[in-house]
């Protein structure tokens, strides 16, 4: 049956509708930023761009790096721009949009995250380089979908026990990374962190912080900062990449997400040139990208 016009929703000019993208402006292999200032920044290092659109926070452009074709697009903060983003990203390339019918040879996409973050370990500093082994939705975004198949009880049960978890707010859920799109970024000249990343649904609260407004559980950020479990262990808080990872592997797309520490909250320190830190991940991502 075709796809109902209120479920997918397309302008005048046949594009989707937040994105404003037709399935021939984007590449196979797309980089996620969050802010569109980074688009160019990452944009700027490409041999041509081709296309280029902007309609609220999402900005995309569409070119060539060193050969290869890729797409930035910046999908603004939190996990429901990116439930946003990666559906109408992949109605495009597995939905037939005149005929609102999904294909019969499906695409997938290759998806990197390049985003800030700051380290909850001592021993991951600023200036470093962190790729998430996990995401962990505490938010409760991927509870609107069947993510049984795709996540990790064993570690979402553990994690559960440790932090005495509210039973009045969402259980988390565990995505992995796409271990294959993870083999591109091994380099042994450049340390390359791991851990488990914890996506919140906001800035303040969420994530621990403190203004003037008391916490619901003022020990949780301890209770997520000494969690371990086998070898993996929680480095950092955001507020995306568990979305892109339960997302993608839902619709069989392959994601990592990438960051560029620039603060340490165990340390309480912050980077002197945070810029350069994440023009050196945009270097390092491109590069591997395209090999």
């Amino acid at each position: 049956m075709p796809i109902k016009e209120s479920e997918l929703i397309l302008n005048p000019d046949g594009s989707v509708y937040h994105l404003n993208l037709k399935p021939e402006n984007i590449a196979q292999t797309i980089i996620f930023v969050g802010d569109p200032d980074r688009v160019s920044k990452i944009t700027e290092h490409f041999d041509s761009i081709e296309f280029s659109t902007h309609k609220r926070e999402f900005k995309t452009e569409t070119g060539l790096y060193k050969g290869k074709r890729l797409s930035v697009i910046s999908t603004g903060i939190g996990a429901d721009n990116i439930d946003i983003v990666i559906n109408e990203l992949d109605a495009l390339v597995n939905i037939n949009l005149e005929t609102r019918k999904i294909n019969n040879d499906l695409v997938s996409l290759d998806i990197v995250r390049i985003g800030t973050s700051g380290s909850l370990q001592s021993d991951i500093p600023v200036n470093s380089f962190l790729m998430s082994s996990h995401g962990m939705d505490i938010n409760g975004m991927l509870h609107a979908y069947q993510t049984e198949h795709i996540s990790h009880p064993d570690i979402e049960d553990a994690f559960v026990a440790h932090s005495d978890w509210d039973k009045n707010k969402s259980t988390p859920v565990i995505v992995e990374k796409s271990n294959e799109l993870a083999e591109k970024f091994k380099d042994e000249n450049v340390k390359l962190h791991q851990g488990i990343t914890v996506t919140a649904n906001g800035f303040y609260g969420p994530q621990g912080r403190v203004l003037r407004l008391p916490l619901r559980d003022s020990e949780l950020n301890n209770k997520i900062d000494s969690f371990k479990f086998n070898d993996f262990r929680i480095t950092n808080l955001e507020m995306e990449t568990s979305a892109i990872y339960g997302l993608s592997k839902l619709l069989g797309h392959r994601a990592v997400s990438l960051n560029a520490i620039i603060a340490n909250r165990a340390n309480g320190t912050f980077s002197e040139n945070p810029e350069k830190i994440v023009n050196s991940l945009i270097q390092f991502s491109l590069d591997k990208i395209i090999v």
